[in-house]
């Protein structure tokens, strides 16, 4: 078999929900042991998010997060549950949770208490806001983080209403956000044997994700929005919609109008350059709208790539996931069969030539696990004994 970039690393995994779960799901597909702790009879709680499956088995939100991971299911208000647990972190590398900040402290799997026994521990944590400050015990969710964060105020068109995003990008972009800080700390302890602790929030990792615009306004106060620019736009066709980005050319708007065969418009005074198509954005759209309105996705595309103006068809998801090169870049896993039909999951975005991306261990039943884990924990205290 293969090696693994992260074979031979042991996670102790207590995330639930998106943030954490995507972080823990992806240190697992390259490698890692992730031992998922949840709580009993209950666990993580995207098990629920859409009912329960006929035989029982994980829902699609559940199995989209947590292949390749191990399912330990116990009451940590036990003290022999919570010993067990203990136990099991004394052996890991790297402990992940994304509770609110002192639910671990109260469990007594706080950081100050866990490098005392295991001090090359890396403690990796997943918040809303920040470990301090105002925010500090404010619900973490990716819906706010957009709201708070400005992410959501931003808009390509000022006339469009306030809207959330329908994809979790907090979630996601905090979940990898945590994954560099986890192979940061990794290759830190390599150098130094020191273990740390690595925490990244949904309102950081949606600030970080507007790096170019934050900078701009600081620096310039001026709002840096390139859905925005005069060339670029969403527009239908008669039977669709295709996106087009007029960029990265000396004169992108006169090759749109060979494009759309029509009159060459940056030879008029009021589109002669950038700043004047800024000023006059929108009588320019609506040129665009009214002239792609006239024929198919098909047509425009083929036009516009033959001047080299950067477009695309806007497509379902499940166009997107039907299309040939989905397949090409491996992001269609398959886990098997359950009573609803097989378990197909989204892959990998990374492609290792040496290390390939596979489903080893599909979407565990709650404490599927446990025997195994817990009698090796009974071994090796044993054996230390």
């Amino acid at each position: 078999m293969t090696s693994l970039p992260l074979d031979g690393i042991r996670v102790v995994d207590f995330t639930q929900v998106m943030l954490g779960p995507c972080c823990t799901q992806m240190l697992a597909d390259y490698g890692a042991e992730v031992i998922k702790v949840e709580k009993a009879k209950i666990g993580d709680l995207s098990r629920w998010s859409l009912g329960s499956d006929p035989d029982g088995l994980n829902n699609p939100v559940f199995s989209s997060l947590n292949r390749n991971k191990k399912s330990l299911a116990l009451d940590l208000k036990q003290d022999e549950a919570r010993a067990a647990v203990r136990a099991l972190i004394d052996t890991a590398d790297v402990v992940v949770n994304n509770f609110r900040p002192d639910v671990m402290e109260r469990m007594g799997f706080g950081y100050e208490e866990l490098k005392k026994t295991n001090p090359r521990l890396i403690y990796a944590v997943g918040t809303g806001f920040g470990l301090e400050g105002p925010y500090r015990h404010k619900g973490g969710q990716d819906i706010l983080a957009q709201a708070l964060s400005g992410v959501m105020r931003r808009k390509s068109d000022a006339s469009h209403p306030l809207s959330i995003y329908a994809t979790p990008l907090a979630d996601y972009s905090a979940g990898m956000h945590l994954v560099q800080g986890i192979l940061l700390a990794l290759l830190h302890r390599e150098k130094t044997g020191q273990g740390q602790q690595v925490a990244v929030s949904l309102y950081s990792s949606m600030l970080a994700m507007q790096l170019q615009e934050g900078t701009t306004h600081m620096m310039r106060e001026k709002d840096l929005n390139w859905g925005a620019f005069p060339l670029t736009g969403v527009f239908e066709t008669t039977d669709g919609a295709i996106v087009m980005v007029g960029a990265f050319k000396p004169n992108p708007l006169r090759d749109i109008c060979v494009a759309l065969e029509i009159e060459d418009l940056s030879l008029q005074p009021q589109f002669a350059d950038f700043d004047a198509q800024m000023q006059r954005r929108p009588e320019l759209q609506r040129i665009f709208r009214e002239t792609f309105a006239t024929n198919s996705s098909a047509h425009w595309l083929a036009r516009l790539e033959e001047v080299d103006i950067l477009c695309a068809p806007v497509r379902s998801l499940p166009e997107a996931l039907a299309d040939e090169q989905t397949a090409i870049n491996g992001m269609i896993l398959e886990a098997g069969e359950t009573k609803a039909g097989p378990v197909r999951l989204i892959g990998s975005p990374i492609a290792m030539s040496a290390a390939t991306v596979a489903v080893r261990i599909a979407p565990p039943r709650l404490g599927e696990h446990n025997d195994d884990i817990l009698s090796a924990l009974a071994i090796r205290q044993g054996d230390a004994a």
